[in-house]
């Protein structure tokens, strides 16, 4: 009897272990889809907060006047933020992806990991300048919805995804998914890629020009660039976002500019 007692007790700590074990393992292959959620949250406000902590920048600035308070900014882009990571909760779940099939080791490789940035830069660049270069030109899509943008006229480094909801999903959620999805690349993976693609958004729409700054030197995509775009007489050129020229200027939409040092302060992008 003493036996049977002790073999039952085994089975059910057997058991208990094996669910438990289980359980670890579901909470920590969610943790990644997690991670790649909140993460880039996260260093969006802490990338923001840097241009922020240094005061209004004058000597660097590329424009001085706006049509949207900070406080309206910010209210829109928690509330962006929101609804972002609810959906991207959820099509984690619906695509999956655990490194495209690959093993967790060649998926987690260097090598591996490069070549599923480079695919998923490619795909968002694409996604981003058909939808924006669209949302320009059709009159309705912009008055109603990408306008809510083009408030920022002086572009706020935490204004980078200051925009009405549906652009918003049509941009960055069906963008992401898009890049996610086709680059094949894991939860982990995607949780870098969206940081650095969250931090290079955010430099875009700093409304600065800092000396040394390494997005300047390795894109020409980069905060003046995109501030060309914002000038209330720009909204016809440079669409691509967030990384590369490429679109603008294979489809005849690049404005080239020079930076000019104001008398005032700050510095101006003048086109040619």
């Amino acid at each position: 009897m003493s036996g049977s007692s002790n073999a039952i007790n085994f089975l059910a700590v057997s058991s208990s272990s094996s669910s438990h074990l289980c359980s670890t393992k579901m909470a920590l292959a969610i943790s990644d889809e997690l991670l790649a959620t909140f993460i880039p949250i996260v260093v969006y406000w802490i990338y923001s907060a840097f241009y922020m902590s240094f005061g209004s920048f004058d000597n660097y600035r590329l424009h001085s006047k706006n049509l949207v308070s900070k406080a309206n900014v910010i209210k829109n882009v928690l509330f962006q933020q929101t609804i972002q990571s609810t959906l991207a909760i959820v099509l984690y779940r619906v695509i999956g992806n655990e490194g495209g099939g690959a093993s967790k080791s060649q998926s987690n490789s260097i090598t591996v990991m490069a070549g599923q940035f480079i695919i998923a830069m490619f795909v968002s660049d694409t996604w981003q300048y058909f939808m924006h270069r669209y949302f320009h030109h059709n009159k309705f899509l912009y008055r109603h919805f990408h306008s809510h943008h083009h408030k920022l006229v002086v572009p706020y480094a935490f204004g980078a995804i200051y925009n009405h909801p549906l652009e918003a999903f049509v941009f960055d959620i069906i963008g992401g998914a898009l890049s996610y999805s086709i680059s094949g690349m894991s939860p982990r993976t995607s949780m870098y890629f969206f940081s650095f693609a969250t931090i290079k958004s955010v430099d875009d729409h700093c409304g600065v020009w800092l000396p040394g700054n390494l997005f300047h030197i390795f894109f020409n995509n980069n905060s003046a660039y995109h501030d060309v775009h914002h000038y209330l007489y720009g909204g016809k050129y440079n669409f691509s976002q967030p990384f590369f020229v490429m679109w603008d200027r294979i489809m005849g939409t690049y404005m080239p500019y020079s930076l000019e040092k104001r008398a005032e302060g700050g510095f101006e992008a003048k086109t040619y």
